[in-house]
């Protein structure tokens, strides 16, 4: 690198005719690759109701009070908190790089000197008239300095710096929210986890119970010498395998718990008396926010636009490589003053200076900041695979919920009819085997469709709650790019990311 100094007249010819010459950069908006329309039909028309807050839709305020707990503790939420504060400082340190710098000194020395002796060569001070060997008066010296250095940004660098750093801000922003849409979904789901399966806890146990009565009577029966011992030997073995069924079901839910401790970091025994007050399946969640085409939902997507933001920022990097690799213009200047108290006597001095005007030009670096470029791009173009590959996923992931949604409400009817069936075939069942026309085998056949039929209508109603709750996920949980929320009305219930 070498450094070449201009009279100040060149100097600012050179800068009037260089300055504002930006690199060009790579698209900072590539294309997004997504389908015409959506392949999997749309629930209800895809009806649009705002998605902010969509947790409160199913009108359980504790599920409202879980999910608002998780995000406050949230370990994913802070630390995109943390990662927003520090995109915020490297923007404020950016954008200070465009400006000049100022810096200020204040210096104070006091001393005397020595006189020399005589025929001796020691220095003479001020004042040095006195007798020879004599010492002087002490001397204070005090000096000031504000200093200025601005570099120039003629090709563009440091403006590319405060773009990436400013795009880098947004989609930290983004990605808060993503954090806390993830929560809410995490929280949400685990809680209906838990409802589910208190109600397969409760299948399960009249399931036992039913087995049990079966076991008594059959073990009653078998002691008035009517039925064999075997017989009431598999009847017991069927209670005792309804009653570990019951055990496994009741662990399964307390882990549930334990999971949502976890998550909210409520206490466990008012979370318990809470969930006593028992379930209904929420209804009315139906009107959905489903976009209308697949490209509207890169705008209901933080992560997407996160991802976007990121080829933003790659891009402005690869203008500021780029820009590293042309001639730098630097100019600096000072103002300074000095105050010297000797004897009593004061004498002040000013001194101001403008320059040097300051090119430095790339010589030999071995290829470093060429190799420096590469990176940039190839960063870049990684960003564009991931932003792809982020928008498509995004759309699969819609078109799985819709997929799932609409397979679960289509199965729920059916799976009623056969709950219902199987109830009218057990029962009878049940009443020729104490009649005797029937045997246990048969009635515990039938048992065993039942307690299938059961399960697997419960199972539903969980899958159908989880769709919803995918599908919210997947339509970004009513976030909204910050160009469409400020063309938008302001909604109090709008999540602000912090400042």
């Amino acid at each position: 690198m070498t450094h070449t100094r201009f009279p100040a007249a060149g100097g600012l010819a050179l800068l009037l005719s260089l300055a504002g010459c930006a690199l060009p950069r790579p698209p900072a908006a590539p294309d997004a690759p997504e389908p015409a329309r959506w392949q999997a039909p749309l629930p209800h028309g895809g009806k649009v109701t705002d998605l902010t807050r969509w947790w409160t839709q199913f009108g359980d305020p504790l599920l409202v009070d879980l999910v608002e707990a998780a995000q406050t503790v949230s370990p994913t939420v802070a630390t995109a908190g943390t990662r927003i504060a520090e995109a915020r400082a490297n923007r404020v340190a950016a954008r200070a790089a465009l400006l000049p710098s100022l810096d200020t000194s204040v210096a104070i020395v006091r001393g005397n000197t020595q006189a020399g002796a005589p025929g001796g060569g020691g220095a003479v001070g001020a004042g040095a008239a006195g007798a020879p060997g004599a010492a002087l008066p002490p001397t204070t010296i005090t000096q000031s300095n504000l200093q200025a250095a601005w570099e120039i940004d003629l090709f563009g660098g440091r403006q590319a710096q405060a773009d990436a750093a400013a795009a880098r801000l947004r989609g930290a922003q983004a990605g808060w929210h993503d954090a806390r849409v993830a929560v809410a979904a995490e929280t949400a789901t685990s809680y209906v986890d838990l409802r589910v399966c208190e109600r397969q806890l409760e299948v399960a146990r009249n399931d036992a119970r039913s087995r049990a009565e079966s076991a008594r009577l059959t073990g009653l029966s078998a002691d008035a010498g009517f039925t064999a011992p075997a017989v009431a030997a598999q009847a017991r073995a069927s209670a005792a395998e309804a009653s570990a069924r019951v055990t496994q079901q009741q662990a399964q839910c307390d882990l549930t718990v334990k999971a949502l401790i976890a998550l909210t970091g409520l206490d466990e025994a008012a979370l318990r008396r809470r969930l006593e007050a028992g379930w209904t399946e929420p209804s009315g969640i139906a009107a959905g926010a489903i976009p209308s085409l697949p490209a509207a939902l890169l705008a209901q997507r933080p992560d997407v636009y996160a991802a976007e933001r990121n080829v933003e920022a790659a891009s402005a990097d690869v203008g500021a490589a780029r820009a590293d690799l042309y001639p730098r213009l630097s100019l600096s200047g000072q103002l300074g003053s000095a105050l010297i108290h000797v004897a009593g006597q004061n004498l002040s001095a000013r001194t101001w200076q403008i320059g040097p005007l300051a090119l430095s030009m790339p010589v030999f670096d071995a290829g470093r900041r060429a190799a420096a470029t590469d990176a940039a791009v190839a960063r870049y173009e990684e960003a564009v695979v991931q932003y792809e590959a982020r928008v498509r996923q995004a759309v699969r992931e819609v078109e799985e919920a819709l997929v799932n949604l609409r397979s679960a409400d289509d199965r729920s009817d059916d799976a009623r009819i056969a709950v219902e069936g199987y109830r009218v075939s057990f029962a009878a069942a049940e009443a020729r085997y104490r009649s005797g026309l029937g045997s246990l085998i048969e009635l515990e056949d039938q048992r065993r469709v039942l307690l299938a039929a059961e399960t697997t209508l419960v199972g539903l109603q969980r899958d159908r709650v989880a769709a919803w709750i995918a599908l919210y996920r997947a339509l970004g949980g009513g976030w909204r790019t910050p160009e469409t929320s400020t063309a938008r009305s302001a909604n109090p219930n709008d999540e602000e990311a912090p400042r």
